[in-house]
């Protein structure tokens, strides 16, 4: 859909990102800049790939995934000494 007297270009751009302002502080933003300027990017492009990054190292699939790999590796027994003494507490329990 276009608005009259606007180029149509603009408007089928305009919705095709969405648009946000965010609160960076002022060291954070300064690093980013200079980071765009050395690589050549837009701000809009790091920050895009800055969120893609986070969010695909944070999904719950990944984190998921990475305990799996810690818990593997681990022995999942428990200490002989407090299994000992856990069956000795619930000997003198009536079910």
């Amino acid at each position: 859909m276009f608005f009259r007297g606007l180029d149509p270009w603009y408007n089928l751009r305009y919705t095709r990102d969405m648009k946000t302002a965010i609160s960076i502080p002022d060291p954070i933003f300064n690093a980013a800049e200079m980071t765009c300027k050395h690589l050549g990017i837009s701000r809009s492009r790091l920050y895009t790939q800055a969120i893609a990054t986070f969010l695909q190292a944070n999904s719950r699939q990944n984190i998921k995934e990475a305990l799996d790999r810690v818990y593997a590796t681990m022995d999942s027994g428990s200490d002989p000494v407090l299994q000992a003494m856990q069956s000795a507490l619930f000997r003198e329990e009536k079910w």
